[in-house]
């Protein structure tokens, strides 16, 4: 082989080696400024970003109630910018590496308040992100306005993205109408502050000035990500993302800078254990969902012949027979054609429409027809 040949391998060699991915950091929180730490991700390698960036704040002196003891506000440097311009610039900054390390049908969550989140939004879509929804988080106990001089805050906003308009992304939209007991998932979300033995505290003190409730990272998870999906968050703070992210079955990558949140933050996902595999089963839409007879969940004992199955109203009381039919007052028929004729409605979804108890709970016989599907899995 001449100087020439063994030359060009090695340059081959060298630009294969350069395409090949670099591992992910996948439950590691990268120390420094996020921006420098994203970098250091392959480029789409993410399926979903949640962020909670500084909200810069702009608070003009210490705030004190009205007995005279001072508010645990946020003072910290890191919500601190010299102007508009530094802001924006920073959000442009981070943004930009959001995208870049997001995969084509990933997901992008941003949260704000009125002090940041139109600016946020307004450089989203400047860099080519395309807003899917703003979720109001309206607070069920917010902290009251003590100069009484304007309205209480009772609400942050935030935004989900994809990555253009045109892009696709992943929405969970039977998961979100079955946490609403079976209504569709609304765009306000009434979930309360964090408070309580989920908020950390040091000597009394809180770790972290804004920790977001548990709740909130939650029904975002569920609702854009699956099991296996690899979550990032630019602004860890003490571990929101990665606590509930590891309890639903999610990776996660995390930035932050200040030494005393990341310590807390691993201290507290690795107490946090994971849900078992039949409870991370969740209802899936129409059109994904594997098709299963009502008689297989039958025969399998899922729903045995004898069961009573009722409307959440219990308005009607049906027996499940050994053949998959139910029968009501008299009146048989499958689970959809029965559920159809007792309402005089033109259809019935009988999976939603009929419920069972077990355990003492009450369940959607689609709950069934999940433990039967993840029982079947190769």
């Amino acid at each position: 082989m001449t100087v020439l040949e063994t030359t060009r391998v090695r340059v081959r060699r060298a630009a294969n080696v350069a395409k090949l991915p670099r591992e992910l950091p996948l439950g590691r929180i990268l120390d420094g400024d996020c921006v420098e730490a994203m970098r250091r991700l392959p480029d789409a390698s993410v399926d979903c970003v949640f962020a909670d960036p500084p909200y810069n704040l702009q608070l003009g002196g210490d705030l004190n109630r009205p007995d005279g003891s001072m508010v645990d506000a946020v003072t910290d440097h890191w919500d601190q910018f010299a102007s508009f311009r530094a802001y924006d610039d920073f959000t442009r900054a981070w943004l930009s590496e959001a995208r870049r390390v997001l995969k084509p049908d990933g997901s992008l969550w941003v949260i704000g308040s009125y002090h940041n989140i139109y600016r946020v939004g307004a450089i989203l879509q400047d860099l080519g992100f395309w807003i899917l929804n703003d979720i109001v988080w309206r607070k069920s106990n917010p902290m009251p306005n003590f100069k009484g001089t304007r309205f209480t805050n009772a609400h942050e906003t935030l935004l989900w993205a994809s990555m253009g308009e045109k892009a696709k992304y992943h929405f969970n939209y039977r998961a979100m109408k079955t946490l609403n007991d079976e209504l569709q998932m609304r765009s306000d979300w009434l979930l309360p502050i964090c408070s309580g033995p989920e908020r950390l505290k040091e000597g009394g003190h809180k770790v972290h000035p804004t920790q977001k409730p548990e709740a909130l990272l939650y029904r975002v998870l569920l609702a854009t990500t699956e099991k296996g999906d690899v979550v990032l968050d630019p602004f860890f703070g003490t571990g929101t993302t990665g606590a509930v992210a590891k309890r639903l079955g999610r990776q996660w990558i995390g930035c932050e800078r200040e030494d005393i949140y990341r310590d807390a933050a691993y201290a507290r996902i690795e107490k946090e254990l994971p849900l078992d595999e039949s409870a991370l089963a969740t209802m899936q839409s129409a059109k994904g969902a594997p098709r299963v007879a009502f008689g297989a969940l039958v025969e399998n004992g899922y729903l045995k012949p004898g069961t009573e199955v009722f409307d959440k109203k219990r308005k009607w009381i049906a027996t499940v027979r050994a053949d998959g039919s139910l029968e009501c007052a008299g009146r048989t028929g499958s689970i959809h054609s029965l559920g159809k004729d007792l309402q005089g409605a033109p259809s019935c979804n009988g999976w939603t429409f009929w419920h069972y108890e077990a355990d003492g709970d009450v369940k959607p016989i689609d709950a069934a027809r999940q433990l039967y599907l993840l029982a079947t899995e190769d």
